[in-house]
Parts: structure tokens; sequence; C-alpha cells
């Protein structure tokens, strides 16, 4: 079982996601250690292609507090390593209306930090509400079941 760092959780709420991919990522050393130390926060973080590379922007990866690094940027631009069939889906994906790449969950992975990227489209403010609904009803239905064992 592999060990979760950070989730981003406003993801699940605010999208569907329609596709998923694990992709490895560029970090320095301090920022593996801090990454470690669940000191990372993916919210409000999306992925973008740039000639024919992948990058994590605004994903907010914290100072390692014994880091002996003077010029810090917490929310730079992170490099996915990804084959080049993923990044031409991705691409081809994120140029469609409506349509993004945001990083899910970041992970340990054989002694490695892997990101799950989502290809995700954004949900209405219907959809959301069903998905309350149905997450309400769902609970319901234990907490009766609950009382008849």
């Amino acid at each position: 079982m592999s060990k979760l760092y950070a989730k981003n959780k406003k993801a699940f709420h605010d999208y569907e996601i329609l596709e998923t991919f694990e992709a490895g990522i560029v970090l320095n050393g301090d920022e593996v250690k801090s990454i470690k130390a669940s000191q990372a926060n993916l919210k409000g973080s999306f992925v973008d292609v740039e000639k024919e590379e992948a990058f994590i922007n605004e994903a907010h990866v914290s100072k390692y507090k014994h880091s002996a690094r003077k010029h810090f940027d917490p929310t730079r631009k992170r490099k996915l390593l990804l084959r080049k069939p993923q990044i031409e889906k991705i691409e081809q994906a994120i140029t469609q209306e409506g349509v993004t790449a945001v990083p899910l969950e970041l992970y340990a992975k054989q002694g490695l930090i892997k990101a799950k990227i989502g290809i995700c489209r954004g949900k209405k403010l219907h959809d959301k509400r069903d998905v309350l609904k149905k997450r309400s009803q769902e609970m319901e239905i234990k907490r009766e079941l609950k009382k008849y064992q």
C-alpha cells in the first residue's frame, strides 16, 4: 500500500474526473523531505503542457525546516515525467472547452513520489447538489441498517 502525502479534495468536489494518469515529478531534495512530511498542498493547482513537456503549476510545497537553501519558491513549476503519448493525450484534452488537467494526489510508490493527474470537466452546481443528496441518502440507509443489526 502506498502512502498518501497530499490529496486535492476540492478537485473531487468541483470536477468530474474523466481519466487519470500516474506521473513522476522532478523535485529538489528538500522538496522531497517536505512532501514526505506532508507539507504539500494541491488546492488550486493545475497541469499545463509547454513544448511537449507537462508541468504542475501552483502546487504549494512548503520550505523544509532544516533546509539551507536561501531562495525558495513554494509554488514553482515542477516538471512531470510522462510518456509522449500521455502528454499528447493531456494536451489534446485540455484544448477542449471546459476540460482541464488537475493533480489529484501525491503519494509514494516504491520509494518514489508520484502524482496522480486527472483530466477533468467542471461540474455544474446542480451536479454537486445531486452528489451531496446521494451521499446523505446512503449515510441514512447505513444508519437505518445499523439499528437492525
